[in-house]
């Protein structure tokens, strides 16, 4: 549901789903994503802005690429979540 040049964060979709104390489990399941390329775990982070780990290419590396590629600036491996947050589920 996250468009394509937004983000969101690991607890706003824990909280989106019901659980909101379950942003680990979150960020596992999208670890275990096999095909983040079509299913865009790229677009969620850490509540901080920090891009937090990727399973596809080189991790974190492509994350930022693919952000970037999406048109979300990605200074330092931080996005700024004021201006890239989507949190409307």
């Amino acid at each position: 549901m996250i468009p394509m040049g937004r983000v969101s964060t690991y607890g706003a979709i824990a909280k989106a789903i019901g659980f909101p104390g379950a942003a680990q489990a979150v960020g596992q399941a999208l670890g275990a994503n096999k095909n983040p390329i079509v299913v865009p775990c790229h677009r969620v982070v850490r509540a901080d802005g920090v891009l937090g780990g990727y399973s596809g290419g080189e991790g974190h590396v492509t994350k930022a690429k693919l952000l970037a590629r999406e048109g979300v600036q990605v200074s330092a491996g931080k996005v700024n979540l004021s201006k890239y947050l989507f949190s409307e589920f």
